[in-house]
């Protein structure tokens, strides 16, 4: 397989910068996502990679091969699109062997390609069937089989599960996860989707505004975002946010707030001493509040007014009113907690996160 490198990659239409000095290093055999809102420049950098876009400035090496100037059938890659992009008037096999009859295998290496494609994807009992025949689910395996049958050094995915069911996109994931696991191959994965990113990537990348924000593996993120943007962008439901004063009492820091007073825990007392008689936002994820029990000391505990009850089974979320702000509890199943009611929530103190209010950096 190979090795991907971006080193100050940029992309500009006219006044848009597209996408602004990306640097990355992507290792042989693995899995990359990136991901961000639409607009924020990963589809464009993945078409950079595939030669569909060409590059204002930096370079592209695969393998240690710089690529910019190779036209996009010389870069030993595969993608696979949003679209499926099948040809109508052709079988599954022809679909999936278009691409090697153009480049002239003979009829024996393509048929074993395709067959064995086929079985890797579980569509062999397709192969004489048109794509107006298949469903949505059988449409992307073909178009996955394209892909595989060239034995590319690099495979590049575009929303590939976009246009699938819920229920078929969670089945996909797990069928890409497995894909990938055999093949052995590198792969770049785009989508807007942070928990496609977290089920798939071994290591993420969250670009916004053309920006690279944070690159680690999905826990990393998840446990030590680096900026509010990452924070609140991967997770689900999204991180709540609170604008706090920090306020020094007796030599212990209290994060304040209408209706709210947290004591900020002892490991991050010293990292927010400068913010001492000023402004942060502090950060607390839906599973890390619960309903206060006997056992949570005070200094971790406000008072709420629920306005939302959503009963989902394994879990309920409650939206809660705290002073003049609006927070999501991820709590117990058994809780019976009722619209209107006030309750007494709680937080880990483990697990909050502070960040500077101007610049957006985790304190």
């Amino acid at each position: 397989m190979a090795r991907v490198a971006m080193r100050s990659l940029n992309k500009k239409y006219d006044e848009v910068h597209a996408v602004i000095d990306v640097n990355l290093d992507i290792r042989d055999q693995e899995f990359v996502v990136l991901v961000g809102p639409s607009g924020c420049g990963k589809t464009t950098t993945l078409r950079m990679v595939a030669g569909l876009e060409s590059i204002t400035s930096g370079h592209i090496s695969i393998d240690d091969k710089v690529v910019n100037e190779l036209p996009p059938m010389d870069r030993d890659i595969a993608m696979v699109f949003q679209n499926y992009a099948l040809y109508p008037h052709m079988s599954v096999y022809d679909n999936m062997a278009f691409g090697l009859k153009m480049r002239r295998f003979d009829k024996g290496e393509i048929a074993k390609r395709v067959q064995e494609a086929a079985e890797i994807l579980g569509i062999e009992q397709l192969l004489k069937r048109k794509p107006r025949q298949l469903s949505g689910g059988q449409r992307q395996r073909v178009a996955l089989g394209r892909a595989i049958v060239r034995h590319p050094q690099v495979f590049l995915f575009d929303e590939p599960l976009s246009n699938l069911d819920a229920k078929l996109r969670v089945q996909m994931r797990v069928e890409l996860k497995k894909l990938h696991e055999r093949l052995g191959t590198t792969a770049i994965y785009v989508t807007h989707d942070q928990v496609e990113a977290m089920t798939l990537g071994d290591r993420v990348v969250v670009m916004r505004d053309g920006r690279v924000q944070q690159v680690g593996d999905p826990m990393e993120l998840y446990n030590e975002p680096a900026n509010r943007f990452v924070a609140g962008f991967i997770g689900s439901p999204a991180m709540n946010f609170v604008e706090i004063r920090i306020a020094g009492d007796n030599g212990t820091l209290w994060a304040e707030a209408e209706g709210l007073r947290i004591q900020v825990p002892a490991p991050q007392q010293a990292r927010l001493a400068p913010y001492a008689g000023g402004s942060a936002t502090l950060g607390v994820r839906p599973e890390d509040l619960h309903i206060a029990g006997d056992g949570d000391p005070a200094g971790v505990c406000f008072d709420a007014t629920v306005e939302v009850v959503e009963r989902l089974g394994s879990e309920i979320l409650l939206d809660v009113a705290v002073g003049a702000t609006t927070m999501v509890a991820s709590v117990e199943p058994t809780a019976t907690a009722k619209v209107h009611e006030k309750l007494r929530l709680a937080v880990n103190p483990a697990r909050v996160h502070f960040f500077d209010t101007e610049s957006e950096a985790a304190i």
